[in-house]
């Protein structure tokens, strides 16, 4: 995270035309605003979703004649829902908003292309009504020439084109809530089921990345800001509220209404729970507004635009177990252990409806309050035919001391476990396999020496790793995604963008990792330097996808230390 803010400047000069074509810009001006909101319904309709006013499904025609209909032509599927565009390889389909199409104001400017980060869009003359209409229904550009082969041609009546003007005319209009000339304003948010010592852990590392979003690397010496940033001068200061709830779940909805409407933020930035996330989630899907990458045991799985995780979490770990126990044709019966609570229950239905169909028996046994005896009972009578999974945390698995390890194989939650099987016991290991959606110790350790070195120079202790990391990770990514995006601070685009970058920036941090360790006089051979800042072995993001690491590794100890177990298993 090597950026800066930078003072604002004044905004750019509007794009300049004939007195003509000024003239026809302000008729078209004045019909976008003068637009009733059926008309910009209709255009949202038609953009978003492919339908007609009549019902009738848009109906299109590419280069070649090759025919799209309904939701299949809908304009969101190039032009995304915020109207900026996108990148496809080398074809760059460019923003479609009001601003860029008719320059209502003089800040027009977008980087196109996230494999680069520098590359503006191309400059086209001003649309009007007319010459916009040309492209849509013709496929010719404000110069007269044949677009791109992708863009469909549109059949659309006077009526519906000023419905889709109307839209357009709108869309990613103004800055979105929480942004302001000069600053941008997020929360975080941590449920009152996370220990205090991981709360304090999370609040640290989150203040101590704002910091150095707003301030300097080492004494004396400011962030390099990038230059696109500097030079549209669109850089501004970052700010942090910490929401953190209170009381049973059923009450954070209006707690969260209750602090956004005091003061609206642009996005929710990392965030903790060791419960539910769906009150969070499921406010986020409501007031639009992004949910970037929390640290959550298990996230909400159902349709939503704006929250993005790293992964499925246990549910992901019971997919990745059952695809391996259904190769293991000697497994007979599969007994779940774990917690009556919103994760536990979580999991095993999880790894229960995985498991349908494959001729493995699955019982439930529900840890009461009286471990370590009520773990001895829920682990009684396996044999060597069965398995056993343990859905338990650190404070659980310390009960194992007690007991002597069954015959059956004995696998472990890695999300659950938080340490790395540390706090399972050593009579144990033998046969453990930890089921984990990290990536293997020796890999993640040159994963995360840059962030470990970085904790270091900001005198902050490694409380929790994966906690900490997911949270550093949140910060440094989202620097990247918002510095990209110059004056065009919507949420929308801020999500499009990180389905875009995602896959692209891991390895694009090394340099900055040299500079920083070399300040630090340490040079690590160049077979340890970081490939990225995550504990994943790969992420990444399509339009539509909100878990950026699919898959997951069986673990086992090999004199004391985890190994691969299995290869990457994608479910």
């Amino acid at each position: 995270m090597m950026e800066t803010t930078v003072p604002r400047k004044a905004p750019l000069p509007r794009i300049r035309a004939g007195s003509m074509l000024l003239l026809l810009l302000g008729a078209t001006w004045a019909l976008a605003a003068a637009a009733s909101d059926d008309e910009v319904e209709i255009g949202r309709r038609i953009y978003l979703e492919g339908m007609l006013p009549s019902g009738a499904q848009l109906q299109g025609e590419r280069a070649g004649g090759m025919p799209v209909s309904g939701a299949d032509a809908a304009c969101v599927n190039c032009h995304r829902r915020s109207g900026m565009g996108s990148v496809e390889g080398d074809i760059q389909v460019l923003p479609v908003t009001g601003n860029y199409l008719f320059g209502f104001d003089g800040k027009a400017v977008v980087t196109m292309d996230p494999r680069s980060g520098r590359a503006f869009n191309q400059k086209h003359a001003l649309y009007t009504v007319e010459s916009l209409a040309e492209a849509v229904r013709h496929g010719m550009n404000t110069s007269g020439r044949q677009m791109s082969a992708a863009m469909a041609h549109y059949a659309l009546s006077d009526a519906e084109m000023k419905g889709v003007i109307a839209y357009l005319r709108q869309l990613s209009e103004h800055w979105s809530p929480g942004v302001t000339a000069d600053s941008i304003r997020f929360a975080t948010v941590v449920t009152p089921d996370v220990e205090p010592e991981r709360r304090r852990a999370l609040l640290d590392t989150l203040r101590a990345a704002f910091a150095q979003k707003n301030g300097s690397t080492f004494p004396g010496r400011r962030y390099m800001a990038p230059p696109a940033e500097m030079m549209m001068g669109t850089g501004r200061k970052w700010e942090l509220d910490v929401w953190e709830l209170q009381g049973p779940g059923e009450t954070w909805a209006g707690q969260l209404e209750e602090r956004y409407r005091s003061r609206p933020v642009f996005a929710l930035v990392s965030g903790a729970s060791n419960g539910t996330w769906a009150p969070v989630h499921d406010f986020c899907q409501k007031e639009r507004v992004p949910c970037w990458f929390p640290s959550v045991d298990l996230p909400e799985s159902g349709d939503g635009f704006y929250a993005l995780y790293f992964s499925r979490g246990v549910a992901l770990e019971a997919e990745v177990l059952a695809r391996q126990l259904r190769s293991a044709t000697r497994t007979r019966k599969l007994v779940q252990v774990f917690r009556d609570d919103y994760v536990g229950r979580g999991a095993a239905q999880a790894l229960s409806h995985a498991l349908a169909g494959s001729g493995i028996a699955i019982e439930q046994r529900i840890l009461g309050n009286d471990s370590p005896d009520g773990l001895g009972r829920a682990l009684a009578g396996l044999g060597h035919k069965d398995a056993v999974m343990l859905w338990l945390r650190p404070a659980d698995l310390a009960a194992l001391n007690a007991l002597a390890p069954p015959r059956a194989p004995t696998f472990f939650s890695a999300e659950l476990a938080r340490d790395d099987g540390n706090a399972i016991p050593a009579a144990w290991k033998g046969q453990a396999r930890l089921v984990s959606p990290y990536e293997v110790p020796d890999k993640r350790a040159a994963n995360l020496r840059y962030f470990r070195t970085w904790l270091k120079t900001r005198g902050l202790p490694l409380v929790d790793e994966r906690l900490q990391a997911e949270a550093y990770f949140a910060l440094d990514f989202l620097t990247d995604t918002v510095s990209g995006m110059l004056d065009n601070l919507y949420r929308d685009y801020l999500l499009e963008r990180a389905e875009d970058m995602i896959a692209r920036r891991e390895g694009g941090k090394a340099e900055e990792e040299v500079r920083l360790l070399a300040a630090l006089k340490y040079n690590p051979a160049p077979s340890t330097r970081r490939e990225g800042t995550s504990l994943y072995p790969r992420l990444s993001l399509a339009p539509g996808q909100r878990f950026a690491s699919k898959g997951g590794y069986l673990m086992r100890f090999d004199s004391g230390k985890l190994v691969a177990a299995s290869a990457w298993v994608v479910p």
